[in-house]
């Protein structure tokens, strides 16, 4: 495809998504063609790492530079 045709946005990966919550929901909503992801818990991992577990069937937290990251 033509980079002409292509939206600011289409290319953006997980890294690239702001720190906060929505904007992850935003990313995964987009990701799984529209249908809406939702958070359906949320925990402290023995590290004392928040780790939010998704609708989408994954776990997701920050790594240590402050970017998102499938947890394992």
């Amino acid at each position: 495809m033509s980079q002409a045709f292509m939206r600011e946005g289409d290319d953006m990966s997980l890294t690239d998504v702001s720190p906060g919550l929505s904007s992850l929901l935003v990313f995964l909503t987009k990701g799984n063609n529209g249908v809406r992801v939702y958070e359906k818990k949320s925990f402290k991992d023995s590290s004392g790492q928040l780790v939010h577990t998704m609708s989408d069937g994954l776990s997701y937290s920050h790594d240590e530079k402050g970017k998102w990251q499938i947890v394992q």
